[in-house]
């Protein structure tokens, strides 16, 4: 039984949060180091279970939502560590499908605050620079306390950022790793190159460790080659996930391109590995029609497979599927596992927040999700793309003109706004680049809450970043509160 080993002064959960607002005046400062160490002081309470980490550009936050629905439905006490918080901080940190209470995260954040004042302590003393302590430091640190606390038997992390040096590779206990795909994306820290950011991607697989490769890994030669690199160096063999298309049930009037995802693979994957695969044998065309996917992975074959989801997320099922398989190191409970993934909730990804008038929010946030979700918005609801505004906000760290040139060229109306975080482009900078692809200058917010004040009474779509969605779920369910 874990317990904190020393004393700590708890503050109110808004308390908490002011202080950790604090600490991203150190912004991004990937490194292992100060984590380590403060696990370390906490008496590692990450290895009183074991871990799941996920890296990847798109889809690593269902993939994970999925694998820890999984793991409950195997009868195992699973956490699931997300980011970021799609309303709240304790959005981040579930058990057992449950998200934190305020006290329990303010105690496991207090912890990781006292270890790093230790640590730091520490440093000063021997003559060292202190560490700057990141908001993503702590809240990793004061998880794994939380996680520990709660009894879990397994946790599954979900990377912040690449993965080299993301927080949570400071984790011990990781026996399984997934990569759900490449992009460009965080290019000032990761790299500038689809090929630079596969390597920080891949350093997470490593000797002793099972790895699965997702779809999106496997769409180019030079991708292909970084990631294969890396598990022949630390002697891994993956299981690599493919979509094997089912052109009788699935296609009809749609094209392979509408699906965006090749039949079995556009790259072979160099290296040996193991092969899993997933057909898709029903694409839902209304909010009310379930995908259905057939899935068979190197354990076992698991059939009529159901989520009220758009498309693409059946590649990170089937992932996720493979993921538990390989954790686990055998077969899931058919019906279980099945019911776990038919009532697995994706908060802001393609998430409709209300129906009259719609409002429908997506998290997509670089050129290749945004593909996805309007490939969606055609399949399920293609009114969308001509009746109705688009409301969008961009990290300024991200491809910008990747996304809006596609995001013009489909809805006839945008408005722009930004978030309340740091690294929001800037309203009016983020509408003079969409104007220069959709011919027209569009209405700019200064904030999400006067793009929702002039926009809530009309029909709308929002997407962009994970915190324009957060922002709007906040104000919408307020509304629904007064």
């Amino acid at each position: 039984m874990y317990t904190i080993p020393f004393s700590v002064d708890v503050c109110s959960y808004k308390q908490t949060i002011n202080e950790l607002r604090s600490a991203l005046r150190f912004g991004i400062d990937p490194k292992l180091e100060s984590v380590e160490e403060m696990l370390d002081v906490l008496d590692r309470p990450d290895a009183q279970f074991t871990s799941v980490q996920i890296a990847g550009t798109n889809g690593k936050t269902s993939t994970a939502r999925y694998t820890a629905a999984l793991l409950g439905a195997c009868g195992l006490r699973c956490g699931l560590y997300t980011s970021p918080g799609l309303v709240a901080y304790t959005d981040r940190v579930e058990i057992a499908g449950v998200c934190v209470s305020q006290e329990e995260f303010a105690l496991g954040i207090a912890a990781a605050q006292e270890a790093g004042a230790r640590v730091n302590a520490a440093r000063k003393k021997a003559g060292k620079e202190p560490y700057s302590i990141t908001e993503f430091d702590l809240i990793t640190a004061g998880a794994c306390v939380m996680f520990a606390r709660a009894h879990c038997d397994c946790v599954v992390f979900e990377c912040g950022m690449g993965g080299r040096w993301d927080a949570t590779s400071a984790i011990q206990s990781i026996t399984t790793v997934g990569i759900t795909g490449i992009g460009l994306d965080h290019m000032r820290i990761l790299g500038d190159t689809k090929e630079a950011i596969a390597a920080e991607k891949a350093a997470i697989i490593k000797p002793g460790r099972r790895c699965v490769l997702g779809v999106g890994t496997h769409e180019s030669a030079s991708v292909c080659e970084v990631i294969s690199n890396q598990c022949a160096t630390a002697n891994v063999e993956p299981v690599v996930v493919y979509e094997q298309l089912n052109a009788t049930d699935v296609m009809g009037a749609q094209s392979p391109a509408d699906l965006h995802e090749p039949a079995l693979s556009t790259c072979a994957y160099m290296g040996p590995h193991s092969m899993s695969t997933y057909t898709i044998q029903h694409v839902p065309h209304s909010f009310s029609e379930a995908l259905s996917l057939d899935i068979h992975t190197p354990i076992s074959t698991y059939t009529q497979v159901k989520a009220y989801k758009p498309v693409y997320q059946a590649a990170n099922i089937a992932m996720a599927y493979a993921l538990a398989e390989q954790f686990l190191t055998h077969a899931l409970p058919y019906a279980p596992a099945a019911q776990q993934v038919l009532q697995c909730r994706t908060p802001g990804r393609f998430d409709m927040l209300c129906t009259q008038p719609l409002l429908l929010i997506d998290a997509c946030h670089n050129p290749q999700s945004v593909d996805v979700f309007l490939s969606s918005l055609q399949h399920i609801n293609p009114a969308c793309l001509h009746d109705v505004v688009l409301l969008c906000a961009v990290f300024a760290d991200k491809d910008v003109d990747g996304i809006v040139r596609r995001l013009a060229s489909r809805f006839p109306r945008i408005a722009c706004t930004q978030t309340a975080n740091p690294r929001a482009l800037p309203a009016d900078e983020l509408a003079r680049r969409v104007a220069a692809y959709a011919g027209y200058v569009p209405t700019a917010y200064p904030t999400v809450l006067a793009a929702y004040r002039a926009l809530h009474e009309q029909p709308f779509v929002a997407c962009g970043t994970i915190t324009l969605a957060g922002e709007l779920s906040r104000l919408v369910a307020a509304r629904a509160n007064n």
